[in-house]
């Protein structure tokens, strides 16, 4: 379990951006992975925990992620993105893995079209403010992550990458590997939803 990056070197790096240093790692730099560790770890950790629910499948996600950039450096490519976006892709991938494999839940890319939790929500929040005024209303954070843990997988995702880790619309549809439009379709359901949960069970007021 986390963390497996044992903290034995005790030298320090200079300040290298993390292309840099995934190169270093390539070249054999144990260093350079110790730092890229420290610097990543907590988002793609929070990530893997958020979307899905579970301790002990995030630290594993975490870890083949981290796996993955310790034996194949080179996998990483800069041009296409930040290194916390392709580590939080891979982690993605491993939590998908443990889904069908222990049949918990849908997979990750799959919509959830026709449940309906999203009717209503005029009637629920009403008219005045929208899903954004309305979440940062909500003081009770349990009570958000309840809600966040009742909606399907791709639109959790969405608030988790967006609305949680502050990521670009842009960077956060690589990793859910969808188109923007797609992810900012995806987000505006999962904030209705999230707010007409938060209603139904007295959150919002």
């Amino acid at each position: 379990m986390l963390p497996f990056v044992p903290w034995t070197r005790r030298e320090r790096l200079a300040p290298l951006d993390s292309a840099a240093l995934v190169a270093r790692l390539a070249d054999g730099d144990a260093a350079a992975l110790d730092e890229l560790y420290r610097r990543e770890v907590g988002p793609v950790y929070r990530y893997a925990l958020a979307l899905g629910g579970n301790a002990a499948w995030a630290a594993d996600a975490t870890q083949e992620a981290f796996v993955a950039l310790a034996t194949r450096p080179q996998g990483f490519d800069a041009a296409r993105g930040s290194l916390g976006a392709w580590l939080a892709g891979v982690a993605r991938h491993a939590l998908s893995a443990q889904w069908r494999l222990r049949r918990h839940e849908t997979p990750l890319d799959e919509s959830d079209d026709g449940d309906g939790d999203g009717d209503g929500v005029g009637a629920a929040i009403g008219a005045a403010d929208g899903p954004e005024q309305r979440l940062l209303q909500v003081q009770d954070s349990a009570l958000v992550w309840a809600a966040l843990r009742r909606l399907a997988p791709p639109f959790r995702e969405a608030v988790v990458l967006v609305d949680l880790q502050d990521r670009p619309y842009a960077e956060a549809a690589r990793i859910a590997g969808v188109e923007i439009n797609t992810l900012r379709t995806r987000l505006h359901r999962a904030r209705q939803k999230l707010v007409a949960l938060l209603a139904a069970s007295g959150g919002s007021r």
